[in-house]
């Protein structure tokens, strides 16, 4: 397969792709902000209460 027809076979099914409009855009992306806030507060009490665990468990504070 040569490069051009690989080029025109991408254009080609590109134009078969169904974008979102703009409205599904910002739901989407409020969506994927938020879950990543989340998930970062979530990771950081676990990372904050494991460590308070071992400091206990060392016997420092």
């Amino acid at each position: 397969m040569s490069i051009t027809k690989f080029f025109r076979n991408v254009s080609s099914e590109m134009r078969k792709v169904s974008w979102p409009g703009r409205n599904e855009l910002v739901k989407y992306t409020i969506t994927v902000i938020a879950t990543v806030a989340f998930l970062a507060l979530f990771f950081l009490a676990v990372d904050m209460g494991i460590s308070a665990i071992i400091r206990w468990a060392a016997g420092t504070q």
